[in-house]
């Protein structure tokens, strides 16, 4: 497997230049095709100002500026990516797209290799942003590599962190990853707490999946840690601080909930703490 087209989200927050580097250093790295996408979502302020009982035609013209507005800092962002494609001579598409966010984002991922968004960022991040991670990892089928709102970040995938529990979304993950972790100068499995799983690792703790990394050319350090009382995401990150990698690999865990999406206690935590990039599969 290789990664052949590569999906970067876009948009005018300051953050998504980072996202936009990072993006091209990976599809360049892997001769990877890469995509832009804007997406101009105006109906979510206009929604807002219509269940304040604002009059049908204020609620349009107010829509019509957003849009303009939006289509104004899309060129803007454009232009930026353009750009980064004839400086970094790697091949690229734009994609400009109406609609909502969430379901335009998991549409257009599921027929890249990977997509690229970024962290939600509470101060920077718009509208839908946390919608639109979760609806990319768990609707789209594909990877999701998530660059943090806050740091910055030179490298990616010469030191790769694998986290390890055995779990169905943790193999998926793996493989998701095979082609960074093959390009990797160092990669390091970490299980957490095995022994609460038991049986699912075998005689010792990440031999197994270091067996088979290995004949996918890829040598891989174990490690294996025990912290009952403290929560295995922190417990990632944690030890993410003390390695330095620059790529922590995961399953991304979830469950429906009345339709609603409830994030797994390790996924809520990263999605929330991160502080490198994170390559989740679910």
């Amino acid at each position: 497997m290789a990664l052949k087209d590569i999906l970067v989200h876009l948009d005018p927050s300051p953050r998504s230049a980072d996202r936009l580097r990072l993006a091209a250093a990976l599809a360049r790295q892997h001769d990877a095709h890469l995509i832009g996408l804007l997406v101009v979502d105006a109906m979510l302020p206009a929604l807002a100002m219509a269940d304040t009982g604002s009059s049908g035609p204020l609620v349009g013209q107010v829509l019509d500026q957003i849009r303009a507005d939006a289509l104004q800092e899309a060129a803007r962002v454009e232009a930026a990516f353009s750009e980064r494609m004839r400086l970094d001579g790697i091949s690229g598409e734009w994609r400009l797209v109406e609609g909502a966010l969430p379901e335009v984002v998991a549409l257009h991922a599921r027929y890249a290799d990977l997509a690229i968004l970024g962290q939600v960022d509470p101060q920077n991040s718009p509208p839908g942003a946390a919608q639109l991670v979760e609806q990319v990892l768990f609707a789209a089928g594909r990877p999701v590599l998530l660059v943090p709102h806050s740091g910055r970040f030179e490298t990616l995938g010469r030191h790769v962190l694998v986290g390890r529990n055995a779990s169905r979304e943790a193999a998926r993950a793996v493989n998701d990853a095979l082609p960074i972790l093959a390009a990797a100068e160092k990669v390091t499995v970490l299980a957490v707490n095995p022994e609460r799983r038991p049986g699912a690792h075998g005689a010792e703790p990440g031999a197994d999946i270091a067996l088979h990394l290995a004949r996918h050319g890829v040598k891989a350090e174990v490690e294996h840690m025990t912290a009952p009382s403290i929560p295995d995401g922190l417990s990632l990150l944690n030890r993410a601080a003390e390695l330095a990698p620059d790529l922590l690999v995961v399953g991304a865990y979830g469950h429906s909930r009345l339709r609603e999406m409830a994030l797994g206690g390790v996924t809520r935590t990263l999605l929330r703490e991160m502080t490198v990039p994170v390559l989740m599969s679910h």
